[in-house]
Parts: C-alpha cells; structure tokens; sequence
C-alpha cells in the first residue's frame, strides 16, 4: 500500500489565490462610478481579497488615509464568490450578496447604486 502518496483533502479548503483572478479585479475596477481618481489596492487575504482605497471623500477618514472598500471571498465548497461591504462605524464587515462568477461581484462593487461600499 502506498500510504504516503494517500492524502486526504478536507473540504472547504479555501481556493488557491491567483494573480489572475487579483488582476482581474484590479482591472475590473478601473470601471467603477465613484472615486475615479484615487487607485484602489487589491491584497490577497485567507479565502479572497480585500479591497481598499484612500479615503478621498473625508467621511470615514479625515486624513485620506486608505479605508477598506470591499471583501470578496470565495467558498471553494460551494463555488460561490461572496461579497462584503464595511460598516465602518461598527468595525465589521457586512453581507451584501452572492455570485457564481468573479465579474458580476466586481460589476456591483463598480456600480454600487446604495453608495454603500465607496464612501
């Protein structure tokens, strides 16, 4: 028996982070209705990615310093990208939706019609 070639994979592993998918989002929000000027960071955290931009409009920061914008985290279980917004009066992120696929979480993180992820 070869046992040492045996491994077992517990499932709901996070998914291996890319740069692909990284990139991606980087470029997809270069679409983004909100804060045009500044240039949003893209960081690789366990699961996803955060995302966070300077503070252009003083509301949460007074300094501009960068504030966290956005998670995106997927569930290798399900294939599910989920996506989060900050309270940042709370400190905490908050649920927003569901998406089977990377680019329509991007689309509504750009349009973001309730002004609640670019504030």
């Amino acid at each position: 028996m070869n046992s040492a070639l045996m491994r077992k994979v517990k499932p709901g592993l996070a998914r291996h982070l890319n740069e692909l998918d990284r990139k991606r989002i980087e470029r997809g929000l270069s679409a983004r209705k909100r804060y045009l000027y500044v240039s949003p960071n893209v960081t690789p955290v366990w699961g996803g990615y955060c995302i966070e931009s300077p503070c252009c409009s003083r509301n949460i920061d007074k300094d501009g310093a960068l504030v966290d914008v956005a998670l995106i985290l997927y569930d290798g279980v399900t294939g599910i990208w989920k996506l989060f917004r900050k309270n940042h009066a709370g400190g905490v992120w908050e649920f927003y939706s569901l998406y089977h696929r990377l680019i329509p979480a991007i689309d509504e993180l750009n349009a973001d019609p309730e002004r609640l992820f670019w504030q």
